[in-house]
């Protein structure tokens, strides 16, 4: 869950600050940085459980040289 925290925070920053560069508008920049790594972050943290649970039923073959 860490890693998912992290992840939102740094997604909120890189959110508002491209948002703020292309219109200039602190509001715009911040509903945007607010709403999209929201919901990008519900999606990453599904899709880690998705993943992890592929993993674990695929356990990667050792490369035979």
């Amino acid at each position: 869950m860490a890693k998912t925290i992290t992840f939102a925070i740094l997604h909120f920053g890189v959110a508002f600050t491209i948002t703020y560069l292309l219109t200039g508008s602190v509001v715009i920049g911040g509903a945007v940085a607010l709403i999209e790594p929201a919901i990008n972050t519900i999606v990453f943290y599904f899709h880690e459980k998705v993943w992890k649970r592929y993993e674990a039923r695929h356990p990667q073959q050792p490369i035979q040289i």
